[in-house]
């Protein structure tokens, strides 16, 4: 059900638009000021975002590694899985973030025989997530050089991207995979569906307006050169599904920083990642710790002496 109401919302939003556009010729309202107000709306939840998660207390030490760390000289480390020194945190979050390092192991957990517990990588769910964020970067570049530079950066024009299929391959799977697998359908909200539905809503109007409905690249290049220099204009024949297609991307960009999307910026303020693991050569305090009244353990004998003899416990000072 969490995923066909989040399919419902997706259809209506494009109804929205056949019904603003092709009904009532709004092409001001959503192809001027909407996406306005939805990169307002991104670049403030985004900042939003990220001051509050910097502000953030993080008072102890709490770097998540999977290998040696440093210690002695004669003892091997691993300084990209416990990094130690900054080198090895930048390394290992290059890894991450280029190659989702993490995800390609340990995905999956399982009992081998009923005692031994395993932890398993996941390959598809890996190279799903790995396929389609490159292939949305090309695309996002290959956007901004068509629509946003003067004069257009040379692109062989071919009849169909690579890109636009492999996009449209790894949504499908990420999609179908929350739906056919129990314990991922159990734990996926609707915003979990709704994403990837937004997502795919995006590429397949990208898609059908190069390869069915083709629309004049002209009129949006000159859309878009008016909307970035403050001086929009609405050209004429660019094509209902062109509205279509800037308006799930406003709402994307719109609904962006305020959903798990936001994971892209996250990664980097996450202290289980960016914290280097030196807590064997430096002493890490807490500076939110106040001085307080304790009751050490010597106290703590004195005060209990008699019952601790009486039970016949041992005693560190007779």
């Amino acid at each position: 059900m969490n995923a066909l109401y989040s399919l419902f919302a997706v259809i209506i939003l494009v109804l929205f638009v056949l019904m603003g556009v092709g009904g009532l010729g709004l092409y001001s309202l959503f192809g001027v000021i909407i996406p306005y107000a939805a990169v307002v709306t991104f670049i403030a939840g985004f900042i939003y975002r990220l001051f509050k998660w910097a502000r953030a207390p993080v008072p102890f030490h709490i770097p998540v590694v999977c290998g040696q760390q440093k210690s002695l000289p004669w003892i091997k480390a691993n300084n990209i899985e416990s990094p130690g020194n900054t080198a090895g945190v930048i390394a290992r979050m290059a890894l991450e973030v280029l190659l989702f390092r993490s995800l390609f192991r340990n995905e999956r957990v399982e009992l081998e025989a009923g005692q031994k517990l395993v932890y398993r990588g996941n390959k598809y769910l890996w190279l799903g997530a790995l396929a389609f964020h490159w292939s949305l970067l090309i695309i996002l570049l290959r956007h901004a050089s068509r629509l946003f530079t003067e004069p257009v950066l040379p692109l062989p024009p071919p009849t169909l991207y690579i890109t636009d299929i492999i996009i449209l391959i790894a949504l499908t799977y990420l999609f179908v995979r929350r739906v056919i697998y129990p314990q991922i359908r159990y734990i996926s909200l609707p915003s979990d569906y709704f994403a990837v539905l937004l997502l795919l809503g995006v590429a397949i109007s990208g898609v059908l307006m190069r390869r069915v409905y083709e629309v004049d690249i002209v009129g949006v290049k000159e859309l878009a050169m008016g909307v970035l220099t403050f001086h929009p204009v609405i050209p004429e024949g660019v094509g209902l599904l062109f509205y279509i297609h800037l308006f799930l991307v406003s709402i994307l960009l719109a609904y962006f920083p305020f959903s798990k999307l936001m994971h892209a910026a996250g990664i980097f303020l996450s202290p289980t990642r960016n914290l280097k693991n030196d807590s064997r050569m430096r002493r890490h305090i807490n500076p939110w710790d106040y001085p307080g009244k304790v009751h050490t353990y010597e106290e703590w004998e004195d005060e209990f002496r008699e019952a601790i003899k009486g039970v016949g416990l041992p005693l560190e000072k007779e």
